[in-house]
């Protein structure tokens, strides 16, 4: 098995002038299962097709190892690559599609067989190696794909979105079937995805990308509970993060209906740019929903109750002393619009107005001029 390792990495497509990958830096240890992840269009398929060798490397330089594969062609990089679309030839049976690679490689047929029967063991696909694509699921297919990548033995797994063309209940049994079996054949994998769910349900690590730029590199745990910038603190996290920018007067924010104590250590710090407002972030989860009352909660009016039987979300308009909705707010459900997590069975109904809130310590603090995190501690 083998590192990888993108070292200031650059694509730019010709007739384009803005990198769809910016200097990319980037290590991923020996037996890892990295997840990138971002909006369309965030340079997350080129960087693995860069690693795979299907796209140029324009400045910088990806290693396998220790060894230099930028100018390496894509079959001598000793990777295995699974597609969204599962990419089988429709003629062929199972044992067949798995075993192609080998054949064009070479290896005695024997060989070949052994390693298709082992790799179909492993996957629960020996009863259907017979069989041809058509006959199968779009789960057994995928996992066809994956058996195909494990039978060459790669030292690096790249996997791109292969989980899109599946539905919702197939696609969670799959990506844990995934998940476990890369991490039981110690295999470096990489995977490409645009939802965050699995990238926080699969990778050991996760590097988010937006417009061709490395944003964070982190765990799970990493990602939800330290975003290092407004981007991430809106993109991770299901339903995402309440995320408004407030005026600070006389050490407190305003916040819809309700005044938020800023720390001190956050005022010192404004610059021009900030023009002494703070970007604050809270989770629908960091909100509880409290009395009439209480000192210091917002307001919510309710739009929308969305029960999930073991949770339940509203979503609503945060509204300001006037009575009226706040527009400098957003979340998951869009601008002017707040996510709050309440109890399932005793949900408020729509049209009302709830009291919310926020947990000590669980906001998240962030420049209003630069969209960076700022750490209080």
């Amino acid at each position: 098995m083998a590192t990888v390792t993108f070292d200031k990495a650059t694509r730019i497509y010709p007739g384009t002038e803005r990198p769809a990958v910016d200097a990319l830096d980037l290590h991923i240890e020996d037996g890892e299962f990295l997840v990138l992840v971002g909006p369309s269009g965030c340079g997350k398929s080129t960087s693995l097709r860069m690693l795979a060798g299907l796209e140029d490397v324009n400045a910088g330089r990806i290693l396998i190892g220790d060894r230099d594969v930028t100018d390496v062609q894509p079959k001598d990089r000793d990777i295995a690559m699974v597609f969204q679309n599962y990419a089988l030839y429709p003629h062929m049976t199972v044992a067949d599609n798995m075993g192609f690679a080998l054949k064009i490689a070479g290896m005695p047929k024997a060989e070949i067989r052994t390693r298709v029967e082992d790799a179909a063991k492993i996957l629960d696909l020996t009863e259907y190696l017979d069989r041809k694509p058509k006959a199968l699921s779009g789960g057994q297919r995928q996992r066809v794909a994956m058996g195909r990548a494990i039978v060459r033995n790669p030292q690096v797994f790249l996997m791109d979105e292969p989980l899109s063309n599946l539905d919702a209940k197939l696609r969670v049994q799959t990506r844990s079937q995934i998940a476990s079996l890369t991490r039981r054949l110690g295999v470096t994998t990489v995977y490409v995805t645009h939802d965050q769910t699995e990238a926080l349900t699969m990778g050991d690590r996760i590097a988010v990308l937006k417009d061709g730029l490395l944003q964070q590199v982190g765990t799970p745990r990493d990602m939800y509970d330290t975003p290092a910038n407004v981007f991430v603190a809106g993109f991770i996290g299901s339903p995402a993060m309440n995320l408004g920018t407030f005026p600070v007067l006389d050490g407190m924010a305003q916040v819809g209906s309700a005044k938020i104590a800023v720390p001190r250590v956050v005022i010192d710090g404004f610059k021009p740019e900030d023009k002494n407002s703070v970007t604050l972030g809270f989770r629908p989860e960091s909100l509880d929903v409290v009395a009439v009352e209480t000192p210091d909660s917002l307001q919510v009016e309710v739009n929308i109750v969305e029960e999930l039987g073991s949770d339940a979300f509203v979503y609503g308009s945060l509204l300001d002393q006037t009575g009226k909705p706040s527009q400098n707010i957003s979340s998951g459900a869009g601008d002017a619009q707040i996510i709050v997590r309440v109890d399932p069975r005793q949900v408020p109904k729509m049209g009302s107005t709830i009291h919310v809130r926020m947990r000590p310590n669980e906001e998240h603090l962030f420049r209003a001029g630069t969209g960076e995190r700022i750490t209080t501690v």
